[in-house]
C-alpha cells in the first residue's frame, strides 16, 4: 500500500473506513454539551476497534477563565494521552462521533495541524451500517512524540483584541446562529453574543442535506461570501474550540489555508466584563 493511499482528506466515507478500517487507528469521540457521558454512549456501543478520546480530558488542559472550558493540553500531555490511545508519530487515524463531525473535527484539527494524517468519519456513526461492539478496546499504546502548537494556527485573546478593527482579519464564529446573535443563549456560557466584527459561520451550514460535507466548491463559495479569500489571516472560534474546528476543516476541504483557531472562543471571551461584545446581526 502507498503513502498516497492513506494520506487521508478531512473526512473519509462509511464505506472507505469499512475498506481500511484495519489500516488506522479509529477513535470514538463523542461528547455531549448536556451533560451526557460520552464514554458511556461509547462503551453501549461503538464501531468495533474503536478507542475512546475524552473531549475534557484527553483533548483538553483543565477549563479556567484564563483559557475557556476547553484550553489546547500541553504539548506532553498531548502526547501522553495519544500514545495511550495507540496513535503514534506515523499513523494515520479516522475519528468519529455522532454529531455529524462537529466534535471529532476537533481531534481531527489538532492532529493535521501537528503532520499526523487524520480524518472525521463524514455523516458519524449514524453512516456506519455494520454491527456494533460493546465495552472497551484496549489500544496498544504507541511512542508519540510531544510537538509545540504551531504559533501560526492559533490566536490567543491578546492578539484577538488587536486584530479586531483591522480589515484584512476575518472571524469567523461557528456557534448556531441563535447563539451568534445572542438569541438563545446557552446555559454554560456566561454572557450572549458574539466577538465584535465576527462574521457567523455556524458549522451546520458546512453539512448538505444529507448531513455529509458539502463539496470543496460550495464551501468555497460559502467562505468566499463571507471575506475569506480577501482575508490575511481567517480565525474560527466557538463556544469553547470544539466545533469551530468543523470550520476549520471546511475551510481546508475548500482550499483555504491560512486558517487559525482562537482556542479560548466564547467561553473565555464572554466570561470575561471586561471584554466588549455585539449581539444581534450586522452582517450583509
Amino acid at each position: 500500500m502507498s503513502d498516497q493511499t492513506l494520506s487521508l482528506p478531512v473526512a473519509v466515507s462509511a464505506a472507505w473506513l469499512r475498506e481500511h478500517i484495519d489500516e488506522v487507528v479509529l477513535v470514538d469521540s463523542r461528547w455531549y454539551l448536556d451533560g451526557r457521558s460520552g464514554r458511556e454512549a461509547y462503551l453501549s456501543g461503538h464501531i468495533p476497534g474503536a478507542v475512546h478520546a475524552d473531549v475534557d480530558t484527553d483533548l483538553a488542559a483543565p477549563a479556567g477563565p484564563e483559557g475557556g472550558r476547553h484550553p489546547l493540553p500541553a504539548a506532553a500531555d498531548l502526547a501522553r494521552a495519544l500514545g495511550r490511545l495507540g496513535i503514534g508519530d506515523h499513523s494515520r487515524v479516522v475519528v468519529y462521533d455522532d454529531a455529524n463531525g462537529s466534535v471529532a473535527a476537533r481531534l481531527v484539527w489538532m492532529l493535521r495541524i501537528l503532520g499526523t494524517s487524520a480524518a472525521f468519519l463524514d455523516g458519524g456513526l449514524q453512516t456506519w451500517t455494520g454491527e456494533l461492539e460493546e465495552g472497551e478496546t484496549t489500544a496498544v499504546p504507541a511512542h508519540r512524540t510531544a510537538l509545540p502548537w504551531p504559533a501560526d494556527r492559533l490566536v490567543d485573546t491578546e492578539a484577538l483584541q488587536k486584530e479586531l478593527a483591522a480589515p484584512d482579519r476575518l472571524l469567523l464564529d461557528a456557534r448556531v446562529h441563535g447563539r451568534f446573535t445572542g438569541e438563545q443563549p446557552a446555559p454554560v456560557d456566561a454572557r450572549a453574543g458574539h466577538i465584535p466584527g465576527a462574521r457567523s459561520a455556524e458549522w451546520p451550514a458546512n453539512l448538505t442535506a444529507d448531513g455529509l460535507l458539502a463539496a470543496p466548491d460550495v464551501l468555497r463559495e460559502r467562505f468566499a461570501a463571507l471575506g475569506a479569500e480577501s482575508a490575511h489571516t481567517v480565525t474560527a472560534y466557538c463556544g469553547s474550540g470544539v466545533t469551530a474546528c468543523h470550520d476549520l476543516l471546511a475551510l481546508e476541504h475548500a482550499g483555504f489555508t491560512n486558517t487559525r483557531l482562537y482556542p479560548g472562543s466564547w467561553s473565555r471571551w464572554g466570561g470575561d466584563d471586561s471584554l466588549p461584545l455585539e449581539t444581534g446581526d450586522a452582517q450583509a
